[in-house]
């Protein structure tokens, strides 16, 4: 099975995040790492549109058989088209049809070759569609609210005051890993009824948006 990173420039929420340096080397390698570590992986593929970015996948082992268009490196632009187009692509070049494929994102820097292993066995096993990494939320969703201008709360869930321990445990996702099957991407999903959570601890669980994000993975990689 290949692997996709998905690794566009120009991130507005932190700058340069995908090759920011994390604990010796860039974010985006972690990543590229676990990818290679991984028994179920065959070959890795980073898509960017960035030639700082390609120019650092290549340096730790990836492939970059091209850059992305740029409509597909907008804020607007769509994931899923970005899969799309570069499982595409890449079936016209390798003359031959991609029938599922994995996408690690270079903001899950702590998932392990593993995780990737398990969620594509999982994957297998179960003859799904989609597999997609979740983990455990810490405090039930039935707790969360929205807020109106006056910051007055909105019940999103029918209200409870039931103890942490009463409530059934909600799981998110992680965005560490996904396992698709081209045909229900092309069709406009990530779940159908045959799909499942690889689920994964959260200390293994962080997906890089901030700045506190990233100074938080950097603490925990620095323990391990």
């Amino acid at each position: 099975m290949i692997a996709i990173i998905p690794a566009r420039g120009g991130s507005k929420g932190l700058p340069g995040k995908n090759i920011k340096p994390l604990c010796g080397k860039p974010l985006i390698a972690h990543s590229i790492d676990c990818a290679l570590g991984a028994k179920r992986i065959d070959r890795v593929i980073v898509s960017t549109n960035d030639p700082e970015i390609a120019d650092v996948a290549l340096q730790f082992g990836a492939e970059v058989p091209f850059l992305r268009p740029d409509y597909l490196a907008t804020d607007e632009a769509k994931a899923i088209d970005t899969y799309v187009y570069t499982v595409d692509r890449l079936a016209h070049e390798w003359n031959k049809p991609i029938d599922e494929f994995a996408v690690l994102l270079p903001t899950a820097p702590l998932r392990s070759s593993a995780d990737v292993d398990g969620a594509i066995e999982l994957f297998y096993a179960r003859g799904a569609d989609s597999v997609v990494s979740y983990t455990p939320e810490a405090h039930p969703v039935r707790w969360h609210k929205y807020l109106d201008a006056d910051n007055a709360f909105v019940d999103i869930f029918e209200q409870t005051i039931d103890n942490r321990q009463a409530l059934r445990t909600s799981y998110y996702p992680n965005g560490a890993v996904y396992v698709f099957r081209t045909a229900v991407i092309k069709a406009g999903m990530y779940y159908t009824n045959k799909s499942f959570a690889y689920v994964m601890p959260r200390n293994r669980s962080i997906d890089i948006d901030t700045l506190e994000d990233f100074q938080y993975a950097e603490f925990l990689l620095g323990r391990q």
